[in-house]
């Protein structure tokens, strides 16, 4: 009978345990994804400081992180947008994700219009990234975006280089964050 209880005990322990590691890991730091070193490393630039930011909109959890570069234009911007525990049943990442993303899923690249300078080009699918993955361009080069599950990333790298580099150096930061997700 003794052991019984020990065993029950135990069980109780363990998936209590779970269950307080499992809660912990749903609400996710962004400066947690991805070390100052590997952006160093992608950025070939020393990082000062990875500073933290957390706001909640009433739907979303918004983490985010500055890598502030030793040079401030190679700096680096993660977001990490989950649902709001306290928001449940409100709509989710992965709806806001198909009202802004779905309408390009088949969407060949198009040549330039007048109108892209007002709206901007549309969002370039990537291939092979997350669930789903696209690329935003503006005038500072782009916004990589990676849906996994119902939590989305978003990778913002600054410096001189041309958009396929930024593009490239996000997917490799891209793939860092979404191991540790």
């Amino acid at each position: 009978m003794r052991s019984l209880l020990c065993l029950a005990t135990s069980l109780l322990v363990i998936l209590w345990g779970c269950k307080q590691q499992r809660d912990a890991t749903v609400a996710r730091d962004a400066c947690s994804l991805i070390s100052k070193q590997e952006i160093e490393s992608v950025q070939n630039a020393p990082v000062k400081e990875a500073k933290s930011s957390e706001h909640l909109d009433g739907t979303f959890r918004v983490s985010q992180c500055l890598y502030t570069a030793a040079e401030f234009s190679k700096s680096v911007s993660l977001a990490l947008i989950q649902p709001d525990q306290k928001q449940r049943g409100a709509r989710t990442p992965k709806d806001f994700w198909k009202e802004k993303f779905d309408p390009y899923e088949n969407e060949e690249p198009q040549t330039k219009t007048r109108n892209e300078k007002e709206e901007g080009p549309a969002p370039k699918k990537i291939v092979g990234l997350g669930d789903e993955a696209y690329w935003v361009a503006n005038r500072f080069g782009g916004i990589l975006y990676v849906l996994k599950a119902d939590t989305f990333i978003s990778i913002g790298i600054g410096g001189t280089d041309d958009e396929e580099t930024k593009l490239n150096k996000s997917k490799v930061l891209a793939e860092k964050a979404l191991e540790r997700l």
